[in-house]
Parts: structure tokens; sequence; C-alpha cells
């Protein structure tokens, strides 16, 4: 088995999304959801809080260098790839990514590891987590 195949995760609630806060891509890609989520059902906890720092540790995430994000839907975290696509699958508009799933996942996860590799060159790094807006505070886990 994959280090990051997916974990089962029933305690945790559905629709959370772990991301890497200073990294503005992963900010950028939690704006993406939170605008097309009108149903509200994803949630967000930035890896670099006390919580966040605790589940990439369960999950086998380096919380100082984060290599994946993670999404938990259905009592099972997802990863790279899985974990992009699983979420996208819950967006209206989007669903038609889930057909990325037949391309092999480690062709993706290779792309997905690229991206991720240079996210902070490519797309830069702040040195505090993103401030959600006011009226998407409540989306965010503490």
């Amino acid at each position: 088995m994959s280090r990051w195949s997916p974990q089962d995760a029933p305690d945790l609630p559905g629709g959370l999304i772990l991301f890497d806060g200073v990294c503005v891509f992963c900010s950028r890609w939690v704006r993406f959801v939170m605008d097309r989520d009108a149903q509200g059902l994803f949630r967000f906890q930035p890896i670099q809080g006390e919580g966040g720092r605790a589940l990439a540790a369960r999950f086998g995430i380096a919380p100082d260098a984060p290599e994946t994000n993670a999404v938990v839907l259905d009592g099972r975290a997802w990863f790279k790839s899985d974990a992009a696509l699983a979420v996208l699958g819950r967006l209206p508009d989007w669903r038609w990514t889930g057909a990325l799933r037949a391309i092999p996942k480690p062709v993706r996860d290779t792309a997905y590891d690229l991206i991720a590799t240079n996210r902070y060159r490519i797309f830069g790094r702040t040195d505090q987590c993103m401030i959600p807006p006011p009226e998407a505070r409540t989306r965010f886990l503490p």
C-alpha cells in the first residue's frame, strides 16, 4: 500500500480540507473551492495551526514541509491527486473532472508532485496563514 493511499477517518468531519496555509497556490485553491461550494460542504484547516499540525502528523504529512493536502469525505482521507479530484467531483460544474481518474494514479500524482514541489518558487509563500474573509470564517476550523 502506498504512503498516500486513502486512510480511514470516520471520526473526522466530512468535507474537511487540510491545506498549507502559507502557500499562495494552496490558499487560492481554498478560495476556488469556497467560491464554488454554495452548499457549504467543505471546511478548511491550515496545517500550520495546532489542529492542522495534529492532523498532519496523524496522516503522515510533514507539517513544516507538507507534501500533500488532504480531504476527508465519507469517512476516508484522500491525498494528492485523489484529494483534488475528490473535491472537484463534489463541486457543481466540475463533476466532469471525475473522468480524470481514468489517468493512472502514478501519472496523476507525478503531475501533482511537480506542482507541489515547486509551489513556493512559482506561486509564492506568505509569512502567515491566509485570513479568510469575514463571511467565510465559520468555514475555517480553529
